[in-house]
């Protein structure tokens, strides 16, 4: 959790990270964990909230109230001295000004509203929001049912007008001038009536309502920033060096080491060519960066187009994450004395959702390679368990062994996998794919991403490069022996992609007829 909110503020320093926890027994202390992972926000969602999607089972049995996870997660930071650190949300079926203000009174300094405004907009709450069929046209994208919808603007700020009033009328009832000064004081609730109404005679509700008092220094509500330690990132460096091919896309390249405290490397630079270019970014190697040493966790995520990190040395887990139009080299260190392709070269989760870009790997990456790629190329010399797993899109060719339940859920993109032993089968799990052999001619239709190219051509392609950019025995044995060695490859299709595939290949022959 603190790696993928470093991730993601990495990616946009100026964005607020938030967690959403579920209000039950047990809440605070993971909110204490998240609120120690660094996140800006945690919202605490009630169990009556949810969509008009969501399922009956879910609605009726998921989660406890929100007052109880609130005030569970309020009293537990406040305890730990991290209150003041983040801002804390509270939703789920919140309707009117009495629900804001007890809300906070539990310690809330915001408040989600969701299903109160659709309903100002004309939501009649069909509960079928899944099935675009809104008959009222809000939760649709049927033209003639969206022509249905009557919802303005106006009604939905004149509904938090009368929220924002009722507010203030509490408010001045209890002799508050600010907002601030409500939250956290449980003490300010009349529980009375309700400890009174037989019902509830017999349960002790003293908890949910307890006040920790930890003195003035410790804050009931948000005060400060988190502290995410970007000023000691390494791409403040990079970014510095990078300056004449961010503003005017002059090539750059230039050394700089790497230790794995250096976490997330290239994301702050991927946002700074994004907030500029979108996601087109730079030509490709318009940035160039040498690196050598350990990469920490995170090494490249989310890498823009134009920039390439060839690192000597090696990567820890999640190289690669959300990999946009980025080219990532690792190879091991200039002197290393090891058998290169037995050595373990990037860490776990490598490549995870990556939608482009290049990656090439002199040695083996760890469990759940590529998971969830849905566009990106890459090549490495061996994999661990469950490689490719739920794959979408792109190309990935496998220069050695892979462990077990290898193309799991994997429902597109193309493996290839270098099997002179004939052992792949036995590791891989055919649920969704089907084992063939390369092929040489054309079978691509007109239209696909490689466009008019042959598994053969794109194979050796791929191979190519991994001996260009990190100079892999592996790959030079296979391409001077490439006749006999394309037999021993195994090409891991997707049997509803193939199906898909030949389906616009039909469509692009009878176009063309």
């Amino acid at each position: 959790m603190a790696q993928l909110i470093h991730d993601l503020k990495n990616a946009n320093p100026s964005a607020s990270i938030s967690v959403k926890l579920v209000s039950e027994t047990g809440v605070g202390t993971v909110a204490a964990g998240v609120a120690k992972a660094k996140s800006d926000h945690i919202v605490i969602a009630g169990h009556d909230g949810g969509t008009g999607a969501s399922p009956l089972s879910s609605i009726k049995h998921a989660g406890t109230p929100w007052e109880i996870g609130l005030a569970e997660t309020q009293q537990t930071l406040v305890l730990n001295q991290l209150r003041g650190r983040v801002i804390l949300q509270v939703d789920g079926q919140m309707k009117t000004g009495r629900d804001v203000v007890v809300g906070a009174l539990l310690g809330a300094d915001e408040f989600g509203f969701a299903t109160a405004p659709l309903v100002v907009e004309g939501c009649i709450m069909m509960r079928k929001c899944h099935l675009n069929t809104c008959p009222v046209g809000i939760a649709t994208q049927d033209p003639e049912l969206r022509k249905r919808f009557n919802g303005q603007p106006e009604h939905v700020v004149n509904f938090f007008f009368f929220i924002a009033e009722e507010i203030r009328e509490i408010m001045a009832s209890l002799g508050m001038k600010k907002f601030n000064d409500l939250i956290g004081r449980s003490d300010l609730l009349d529980m009375q009536q309700g400890i009174d109404h037989w019902k509830i005679q017999g349960l002790d509700f003293s908890r949910i309502f307890y006040q920790p008092d930890m003195g003035p220094d410790v804050s009931r509500y948000n005060v400060e920033k988190q502290y995410h330690g970007l000023d000691k990132a390494l791409d403040n460096e990079i970014i510095k060096k990078a300056m004449p091919s961010i503003e005017k896309k002059e090539s750059t390249t230039f050394d700089i080491p790497i230790t794995n405290t250096n976490r997330t490397v290239g994301t702050m630079l991927s946002h700074e060519i994004a907030k500029r270019y979108g996601n087109d970014g730079l030509p490709d190697n318009t940035i160039s960066v040498k690196l050598e040493g350990t990469a920490g966790q995170s090494f490249g995520a989310f890498l823009a187009k134009g920039i390439t990190f060839n690192l000597h040395g090696e990567g820890n887990d999640y190289v690669g994450k959300g990999l946009c139009g980025g080219h990532i080299i690792i190879r091991p260190p200039q002197h290393f004395k090891g058998i290169e392709e037995k050595n373990i070269i990037v860490g776990n989760t490598v490549m995870y959702g990556a939608t482009s870009g290049e990656s090439y790997f002199r040695g083996i990456a760890g469990e759940r390679f590529c998971v969830r790629n849905s566009g990106a190329s890459a090549v490495v010399e061996g994999v661990g368990n469950h490689g490719c797993e739920y794959m979408t899109g792109g190309t990935v060719a496998v220069l050695g062994e892979t462990g077990q339940n290898f193309a799991a859920g994997m429902s597109g993109g193309v493996a290839y996998i270098y099997d002179p032993e004939g052992t792949f089968s036995q590791s891989c799990n055919p649920s969704m794919v089907t084992l063939e052999k390369v092929a040489k001619e054309n079978v691509q239709p007109k239209g696909a991403k490689h466009l008019n190219l042959s598994d053969e051509t794109i194979l050796k392609q791929l191979i190519v490069n991994h001996h260009k950019y990190t100079d892999s025995s592996i790959a030079i044995d296979i391409l001077n022996n490439w006749d006999t060695a394309i037999g021993n490859f195994v090409k891991v299709m997707p049997i509803e992609y193939k199906r898909a595939l030949n389906e616009l290949h039909a469509a692009t022959i009878k176009e063309v007829a």
